[in-house]
């Protein structure tokens, strides 16, 4: 049984991923053939972010509206909490308003306490920490890509940031075989990847070495560089240079390897312009599994 709400990966057991992977292909194939589906009719989701969003705001809007429920956006700023509104009371009264609250904000302990306080789903959008839903849509294309996520080299290249984070914690418990490429100085959070490695479950490492990295991936991975609230800027982008995604690179990967980027991407940072738009990007489906990974998410959730 799944966990009342979605905080970061480390929480799902390997049956909770395979139950999502399932139901958000499904979900995907059924939409494509013009099946509606009603199952949260009645029901409606909060979205509550404290930063800004493009495919994270519209494919949970979306979702809901695709599974005949109702989305409601509520930007942080404007809620009494900036004024001093407890977290734990905003919590309480969300859950007699709301069937799951979606939260998109800097800290992982606010995410926590809401969590701590609702009688509702949870579910972690993105913090600084983590950013869960995210790697569950990107697993989701390797399996439409890859046929499953056993027996492949994945590659991490760039910043060890949240989103790389989750990847660990999903390489802990799926058993995947994991590299992360970071520069010195910018690996991910040392707790994060020591509890994971305790698991010993698949294999992880990092290595500050890129074109090590890449030979025989069978997936690479990229984020942004510089990410919102960074200030370390043009200093930052040149101690990466060396981990731009490029056709150099590449050709040191599997020969039928697949590219992928959260976006949005900075096109001539981390990944130049003739990879993310070449034959290898499945950067376009990732975003769009965004949106049915999401459904499974908020059906699994909300109908338990």
């Amino acid at each position: 049984m799944m966990k009342k709400g979605i905080l970061a990966l480390s929480d799902l057991s390997k049956e909770n991923f395979e139950e999502l992977f399932k139901r958000a292909i499904e979900l995907k194939e059924r939409r494509k053939k013009g099946i509606t589906e009603n199952i949260l009719a009645g029901k409606t989701a909060g979205l509550l972010f404290d930063k800004p969003s493009t495919r994270t705001r519209i494919s949970f809007e979306a979702a809901m509206a695709q599974l005949g429920g109702t989305a409601v956006f509520i930007s942080a700023k404007d809620t009494q909490m900036t004024r001093g509104e407890p977290v734990r009371d905003v919590a309480r009264v969300f859950s007699g308003y709301l069937d799951a609250l979606v939260i998109r904000t800097y800290a992982q302990s606010l995410l926590e306490e809401f969590a701590e306080f609702s009688d509702i789903p949870v579910i972690n959008a993105l913090t600084d920490l983590y950013h869960p839903c995210q790697v569950l849509s990107d697993l989701m294309t390797v399996i439409e890509y890859k046929s499953g996520y056993n027996d492949l080299k994945i590659v991490w290249l760039g910043d060890g940031n949240n989103v790389a984070n989750s990847w660990i914690n999903a390489a802990a418990v799926l058993g995947i075989n994991l590299v992360l490429a970071c520069p010195e100085g910018y690996f991910p959070d040392k707790n994060i990847m020591e509890k994971a490695l305790e698991k010993q479950c698949g294999q992880i490492t990092i290595t500050p070495n890129a074109s090590e990295a890449v030979k025989d991936a069978d997936v690479i991975y990229t984020d942004v560089w510089v990410s919102m609230g960074d200030k370390e800027g043009e200093a930052k982008k040149q101690v990466f240079a060396p981990f731009q995604v490029n056709s150099e690179l590449l050709a040191k990967a599997s020969k039928d390897v697949i590219v992928m980027h959260c976006l949005p991407a900075h096109r001539g940072e981390e990944i130049t312009e003739e990879v993310l738009e070449g034959s290898r990007s499945v950067v376009w489906s990732q975003a769009e599994n965004k949106l049915h990974m999401h459904k499974a998410v908020l059906e699994v959730l909300i109908s338990r």
